[in-house]
């Protein structure tokens, strides 16, 4: 089920009803309500993705009962610890997400390093379902167990209240990647409906599908014609191709996330925030503290921290960081394309890291200016290139179409006009909205997203004329209807 689609805007208004106002005075019931909505909302995709959802939200509550009785008698059991039962617990949820997005990635890599040495091996692969959202809800998961652990939070004997904190279904199949510090207090206690934190979600929510349903369908037919046939495209084509996939996957998935959040605060719940405005970052540094946040937090402070961070060595500060961008990368798919983008933004980031320039850039772009300073536009500018650059990668089916895409833009033929240019007024306007989208998300890169403040204090027919306005270029300039990208992930 997907949020732009029309079984979702039917789902959603039944199950804020029936949560509001048919299970509101019992917590429990709420919370039982709450999981089977949203094995009804990850059952639509496939029923058979259910099992994988209850056994990982079962093993990880157990573990953390178990660690709690171990914590509790006298003799502890002669084979048991809690560090046994965390690791075991990690590597079988490991485990099942390795099988099921890794194992033919394993067998066809394996098969031609020994191919390269002239030996044959006959592995088959597997026609593998990738349960969607897999990582999202496993690494939740995790943080749980880890968490338990490390002894920051207290194992839980609610049951109910855990199945409801990993499946939740706004932030099921991609996320924010929420911790179980911040989500599951929030259903331990009652939940009482609040007409602004509602408003702000909906506001939220319609931001996000202007950003998905505007800006990255719209983007991604011209993206798929730049990358489905390079070879036929000029230079200046393939670059604003790949720009427009750096559009694409930001519209996409922060669009997911604001829709997701936003969802989230119609049920009194709320999210970790995923995206803080990476595009107008000075360095990668800033950049990767604002893009999916969820997930560049969790590697830090489950993976990098761990590793010994920033300490140590300058060879251990290296390792450490081509480890996490490089785990990163892999996390995303199956595929070397994935793990070169994780290896070339490691690149990036080292040297800030190195001369320790990595953290000099914790405040908002021209916080109390309208516009930034030249020094600080071309800072932008080098960023987003970069990234564009790096994209490609991310984009590719291959490594070596992503070389061949790259070899293709510079050339003599970078200088000529894209194709896209005059070729038709629907094009024009999508370059238009995108500037028009950019401008907005500058003027409010203060807030937690773009529009939440924006027109708020004026006047009620200007807000609400603003949000018609909205809601008209979403149903006019709606692009073909695209999947989620992060749903493969």
């Amino acid at each position: 089920m997907l949020f732009n689609s029309i079984s979702f805007l039917i789902f959603l208004p039944i199950v804020f009803i029936l949560y509001w106002f048919v299970f509101q005075r019992n917590l429990k019931g709420q919370n039982i309500f709450v999981i089977i909505a949203s094995y009804v909302f990850y059952g639509w995709w496939d029923w058979r993705f259910l099992l994988m959802i209850v056994f990982t939200s079962f093993c990880s509550w157990a573990s953390g009962l178990l660690m709690q009785r171990i914590d509790n008698e006298n003799k502890p059991y002669p084979y048991l610890s809690r560090k046994f039962i965390s690791i075991s617990n990690i590597l079988l949820n490991l485990g099942i997400l390795f099988f099921f997005k890794y194992y033919n990635f394993f067998v066809d890599s394996f098969t031609a390093a020994f191919s390269l040495v002239g030996i044959d091996l006959h592995v088959q692969t597997l026609n593998i379902i990738l349960p969607v959202g897999i990582s999202f809800y496993t690494f939740q998961a995790l943080s749980y167990s880890i968490d338990v652990y490390r002894r920051k939070i207290e194992p839980t004997n609610d049951m109910v209240a855990f199945f409801a904190y990993i499946g939740f279904f706004p932030l099921l199949v991609a996320g924010p990647i929420e911790r179980a510090t911040n989500l599951l207090p929030q259903f331990y206690k009652k939940r009482v409906f609040c007409y602004d934190q509602a408003a702000d979600g909906l506001r939220q929510i319609l931001w996000g599908l202007f950003k998905k349903i505007v800006i990255a369908d719209n983007c991604a037919s011209y993206v798929s014609m730049a990358f489905d046939n390079p070879q036929t495209q000029t230079g200046s084509t393939l670059l604003l191709g790949a720009i427009f996939f750096t559009f694409q996957i930001y519209g996409d998935f922060s669009g997911y996330s604001d829709i997701a959040i936003g969802t989230a605060r119609l049920f009194g719940i709320n999210a970790m925030r995923n995206f803080a405005f990476p595009y107008f970052s000075r360095d990668i540094a800033e950049f990767w503290r604002r893009w999916h946040i969820s997930l560049t937090t969790w590697f830090r402070d489950y993976v990098y921290i761990p590793l010994g961070g920033s300490r140590g060595t300058k060879w251990q500060v290296i390792r450490n960081t081509l480890i996490i961008f490089t785990i990163s990368g892999f996390w995303h798919g199956a595929n070397w394309t994935f793990i070169i983008w994780g290896f070339l933004n490691a690149l990036y980031f080292l040297p800030l890291l190195l001369v320790k320039r990595n953290r000099r850039n914790l405040d908002i772009v021209a916080e109390n200016r309208v516009l930034p300073t030249i020094k600080e536009l071309l800072s932008i500018l080098t960023t987003f290139f970069l990234t564009v650059f790096a994209w490609i990668f991310f984009r590719a089916e291959s490594v070596s179409q992503a070389f061949s895409y790259i070899n293709r833009i510079f050339t003599k033929e970078l200088l000529k006009l894209p194709v896209i240019i005059g070729s038709g007024k629907k094009e024009l306007l999508v370059i238009l909205l995108t500037m028009i989208f950019v401008i907005i998300e500058w003027i409010g890169r203060r807030n937690e997203y773009a529009i939440e403040k924006l027109f708020v204090s004026n006047k009620r027919w200007i807000r609400w004329g603003f949000y018609y306005i909205i809601l008209l270029v979403i149903f006019l300039m709606a692009g073909k209807e695209q999947e989620f990208i992060y749903f493969q992930f």
